[in-house]
């Protein structure tokens, strides 16, 4: 019961994952995210929480996204939760495609009243919402690229690289076990969205 989107992005894969490695960014990037509350000191590593607020003000639910896997500048697998409608696994395949990169992303309501609704009804829905989310990311991602070709500051150059040590809450790795959909659907998206066209 997965959705899968995907973007044509004018940069490098680690452009992406500098805006992934940023948890304070995610409300500007995932459509639905309203406001940060807190990032925890290890993001973006596995186990590593941000605390977020959905909705639109003031019908907002304090929620948190856990980081399942941190695979820069490949993969990055998310577990949400999404309000009192239950969780969700996010998976996010970056490749390159000669000077740009392709992103992927299949997202899959993995548990709670999302997962009983039928796809036909949330799935339309859900691949509008990560349409522009993915927009967004790469107005992110390639704003950083134009900076680092013209020689401006960049808030932060370097992605964290993947390191051993804590992983991911145990009942977030089962959701993304279970959420093979999520996986198959960043790899086979229903549909690829090409760069915006510049001015």
């Amino acid at each position: 019961m997965a959705t899968g989107n995907a973007r044509i992005v004018r940069s490098t894969p680690d452009d992406v994952f500098a805006v992934f490695s940023d948890g304070w960014l995610y409300p500007v990037w995932v459509v639905g995210a309203a406001r940060m509350r807190d990032v925890t000191g290890d993001w973006p590593q596995a186990g590593a929480e941000i605390h977020h607020s959905l909705g639109i003000w003031p019908v907002l639910f304090d929620d948190r996204t856990e980081v399942v896997e941190w695979d820069p500048p490949r993969r990055l697998r998310l577990r949400a939760r999404i309000g009192p409608f239950g969780r969700a696994v996010v998976v996010i395949d970056v490749r390159p495609r000669g000077d740009h990169c392709i992103v992927r992303m299949g997202e899959e309501p993995v548990a709670g009243s999302a997962a009983r609704i039928p796809r036909f009804l949330w799935a339309p829905v859900m691949r509008l919402r990560n349409t522009e989310t993915l927009r967004r990311l790469a107005f992110l991602a390639e704003g950083r690229a134009q900076a680092r070709l013209e020689n401006d500051r960049v808030i932060r150059d370097d992605v964290p690289a993947e390191e051993p040590g804590p992983q991911a809450d145990p009942e977030a790795r089962e959701d993304v076990a279970e959420a093979d959909e999520a996986h198959d659907a960043a790899e086979n998206p229903e549909q690829v969205d090409p760069p915006e066209k510049r001015e």
